[in-house]
């Protein structure tokens, strides 16, 4: 086994940072500890070698039957080593290689034939051909192609973009009112409408939560403009940790698009219903209609979700019923009679 070597091991020794490798030959553990320490020009005192494919601790013991040409990480004080995952995250941490990156990425996708591959690779080029820190039409005209002339900046499209899919939840509230029966229920439902219309055009449709310059605790990005998975209806967090900067890239803007803005308590099968239930036989002004436009419009009860977190069956979600009506309407119920249940 140890061949030319005699009684010593060959390994291929590298320090914590930069990939540089050296082979070096040692009889055990703390030979190979003393000259790589020289080499590295490190303390030897709590200098210690890992694996560096998954960083398991190499020990006297585990030394002896490693293979020939193992590759192995020198580590010194508080020093930690999780594999490759530790050489990636030390590359993406500095924009000195991102230009090498994206050649290589490039040259490897173009003969990759393993899927799973290919995606890490296109995953890799999309989030490092990145011009986030750009924010006019001047600055970055491929990123505004197909976008209206009259936007000049990427926060100004944004907030409009987030402006639109809230509008596009008024219309569908109003569509609901072609399919109500009984005028007066109709008449008090479009009222209630037009109100919570004046709340959204007060807050300017809530364009906030997409616009990376807003100052408010509401935005949904950071400052740089990602933004991060919220999980689906049912779950606190999302598990694959989905993430996107729809303002590094023309095409991570177009696949933005394909997140939604997801109703945790649904719109059609429980929001709704249980307004239209709510009208029955009252005024839109004996109704909470600031609790149903927080759940209709707002990040109350609104989640962003990767189009893969988005479920598309049935949320089983109510609304709190003890929230729907305003004071007018507890006046009127007989003690002892409890609220029906909306929905």
């Amino acid at each position: 086994m140890f061949g030319l070597f005699g009684k010593h091991k060959p390994v291929k020794i590298r320090g914590f940072r930069g990939g540089k490798k050296y082979g070096v030959a040692a009889k055990d553990v703390k030979e190979l500890l003393k000259k790589g320490c020289k080499l590295f020009q490190v303390p030897l005192s709590g200098a210690r070698v890992c694996l560096y494919e998954d960083g398991t601790t190499v020990t006297e013991d585990f030394f002896k039957t490693l293979p020939d040409n193992s590759q192995l990480v020198l580590l010194s004080g508080e020093q930690t080593w999780d594999g490759v995952v530790s050489d990636i995250g030390q590359l993406l941490n500095t924009d000195r290689h991102a230009d090498g990156l994206i050649e290589a990425a490039k040259e490897l996708l173009c003969d990759e034939t393993s899927s799973k591959r290919r995606k890490i690779l296109t995953d890799l080029l999309l989030n490092l051909e990145d011009t986030s820190e750009l924010e006019s039409r001047a600055e970055d005209e491929d990123w505004f192609k197909g976008v209206d002339a009259r936007f000049k900046t990427k926060s100004a499209y944004m907030k409009f973009n987030c402006e639109s899919r809230i509008r596009g939840y008024v219309k569908e509230v109003d569509a609901a009112a072609k399919t109500i029966q009984g005028a007066k229920v109709r008449t008090a439902f479009r009222k209630a409408s037009e109100r919570m219309v004046e709340m959204l055009k007060a807050a300017r449709y809530n364009g906030r939560y997409f616009d990376r310059t807003d100052k408010g605790p509401d935005r949904l990005c950071t400052p740089e403009g990602w933004f991060t998975c919220q999980g689906s209806f049912d779950e606190e967090v999302c598990r694959s940790l989905h993430s996107i900067n729809p303002y590094g890239s023309r095409e991570s803007r177009i696949v933005f698009s394909t997140w939604n803005l997801d109703h945790r308590v649904e719109k059609k099968r429980a929001i709704v219903p249980a307004l239209l239930e709510a009208l029955h036989d009252r005024r839109s002004a004996d109704v909470d209609l600031s609790y149903f436009y927080r759940l209709l419009f707002t990040r109350e009860n609104l989640k962003l979700v990767h189009i893969v977190c988005h479920k598309k069956g049935a949320h089983n979600l109510s609304c709190d019923t003890e929230k729907v009506f305003g004071k007018a309407d507890k006046t009127k119920r007989k003690p002892g009679v409890k609220k029906r249940r909306l929905v």
